[in-house]
Formats: C-alpha cells, sequence, structure tokens
C-alpha cells in the first residue's frame, strides 16, 4: 500500500507555557492544493514549520511519504520545498546565482544544477529576469523567485505560507495561477488567514484555530457547513416588510433595499412556494428568488467559536 504524501500524528508545540498547537491529526493522501487556514496567530505557522523539519515539535509524529522527519530529517526534507512567510531571499545575488546557490544547497548534482535553473525559470515565469538582481524585483516576482527556490529539487511536497501576503491584486492572481501550475503534478499545502484566498485556489480545507484541527473537508463542504437559512427576493411592487412577514413559514424579514429582502425561514421550500404563489396573487413582480449559501465568513466564525 502506497505511504500517504503527508501524514501528522498528535502533534503537539509549546512556547514556554503557551501550548500553540494541541493534539493535530491530519493525512494528505494525493496531489492537489491544501489550504492551512486560520486566524493570526491560531497555530499555522508553528505547524508548517514543524512539518519542514525547521521546528522540532514538543509531541507528536510528521511523516513525508513514510519518512519520519524527526528520525530521519534529511531524507524527509529533500522530499520537502518550502516558501516561509519572509521569502529567504539574498537581495543582493541575481536570480540566477540565487538559485544556483540554493540547487548547491539542495544537493543537485553540478551537471544538472543548470537544467534545474532552467525549469524552474520556465514555470515561475521569471527567464528574462534571470540576470536581474533580486533587489530591483518587484514583490510578485521576488515571492515567485521564492517559489522557484522551494521546487529546484523537483520536490513530492510544497508548502507555502502565505505566498500573497502583501502582494496587490494583480500580483495575488499571478500567484495564485502559478501555485495552480506547480501542483498540477505534485502537493501543495498553504496557509492563510484570508477566507476568500482558500476559495481561489484550494481543493481542500484544514482550519486551524486556538492550535487545534477544527475542520478538514472540501471547499464545497466548508462553504455548506452551516445551513443556509434565508432567501433572496426581488419584487418590483414593493409590498413591505410587514406584509412579507405574513407568509406562511416566514421567520422574519430584512428590507435591503431598492426592490430587494431578506427572508429567514424554516423550510426553504416552502417559503419559496407562499412567495411565488402571493407575487402572482397580489402583483408583487417577482424578478429574482434564490436560496442563499451560507457566506465564508459566517462559516468562519462558527467554526471559531466551537473551538473555544
Amino acid at each position: 500500500m502506497e505511504q500517504p504524501i503527508v501524514k501528522v500524528e498528535h502533534l503537539f508545540h509549546r512556547y514556554s507555557v503557551h501550548w500553540a498547537v494541541k493534539d493535530i491529526n491530519l493525512e494528505i493522501s494525493k496531489n492537489g492544493i491544501y489550504g492551512l487556514l486560520g486566524s493570526n496567530g491560531a497555530g499555522k505557522s508553528t505547524t508548517m514549520n514543524i512539518m519542514c523539519g525547521v521546528l522540532k515539535q514538543t509531541e507528536g509524529d510528521v511523516f513525508i511519504r513514510g519518512i519520519d522527519t524527526r528520525k530521519h530529517p534529511v531524507e524527509a526534507k529533500r522530499l520537502i520545498g518550502f516558501l516561509p512567510q519572509k521569502a529567504p531571499l539574498h537581495v543582493d545575488l541575481t536570480v540566477e546565482e540565487y538559485l544556483k546557490h540554493c540547487a548547491n544547497m539542495r544537493d543537485i548534482p553540478g551537471k544538472q544544477v543548470g537544467e534545474a535553473i532552467d525549469r524552474v525559470l520556465e514555470q515561475c515565469n521569471i527567464t528574462h529576469f534571470r540576470n536581474r538582481l533580486i533587489r530591483n524585483l518587484s514583490g510578485g516576482y521576488q515571492q515567485r523567485v521564492g517559489i522557484a527556490q522551494a521546487i529546484i529539487h523537483n520536490p513530492d511536497f510544497v508548502v507555502l505560507d502565505e505566498p500573497t501576503n502583501g502582494l496587490d491584486p494583480n500580483q495575488i492572481a499571478e500567484v495564485r495561477n502559478l501555485i495552480k501550475k506547480i501542483a498540477e503534478d505534485r502537493t501543495v499545502i498553504l496557509s492563510t488567514h484570508i477566507l476568500p484566498e482558500v476559495q481561489a485556489v484550494c481543493d481542500h480545507i484544514f482550519m486551524i484555530e486556538n492550535g487545534q484541527l477544527i475542520f478538514s473537508g472540501t471547499v464545497r463542504d466548508f462553504d455548506n457547513y452551516i445551513i443556509p437559512n434565508t432567501i433572496f427576493v426581488s419584487l418590483r411592487e414593493n409590498p413591505g416588510e410587514a406584509e412579507l412577514k405574513e407568509l406562511e413559514g416566514v421567520l422574519d424579514v430584512s428590507y435591503l433595499g431598492g426592490i430587494h429582502y431578506r427572508l429567514k425561514y424554516n423550510d426553504a421550500v416552502d417559503v419559496i412556494d407562499r412567495v411565488v404563489e402571493a407575487s402572482v396573487r397580489k402583483g408583487w413582480h417577482l424578478t429574482e428568488i434564490r436560496q442563499e449559501k451560507s457566506s465564508l465568513d459566517s462559516i468562519f466564525a462558527e467554526l471559531s467559536k466551537k473551538s473555544k
């Protein structure tokens, strides 16, 4: 049976008297993009640093392709590419000089170094900057160089800690596309505290709060975690809140401005039928009606509350 790409068992870590990570268990068995979601200080960076062997855990085990990162750190790290929250760039080197330095640190055989550099320059779309000093690159391109060093040894498992932090919207979109490209033939895990980030790039979410894993599932699972209980309605002839509240099954009505209302309900199908029927009978001219999804913010807040 093939070993999981990553397996974390009963992971704990303590800084002085503060437990930053408490009994985290997770497993990744197939390629894709995995999001490690949590608020600032939730324990994301600590977990990632332990996964990559940068930090020694207080308790628990991490396995990369079945290799224990504590007992066999060198062998495990050969399979890992890591971009910390602050990219470890030598800004007075050119892009090519820096990547050559990284290739040598990764023990890539001399004859293969040039090929490895060319490959990551192309993958990260920075070939035209190979002779430019890193300090003269924009933030987005510096982040690309940071990602290039993380994949120069062609690892199975790539860890990106807040990879879009501090970038402008255009740079964020570019880095997201790059991450998707990298994940086509390997496993990527990225941390973020920004909810739309996971929707944009991730296949699966692990959510950490207060050092504990409080959710594991697909983005759809996460989005549907809290059952929606509202309907959005647009009525060209405004009936008013009071008249809508009189409909059977409507628990509450919020006026959203213009011709729009939000109805809270117990049974969505029943209330939708009542609104449609009343609209036809009373001439409200219904133009839109739809069941609303729970917002990611409300799900995040609910999950966080359950972890306390």
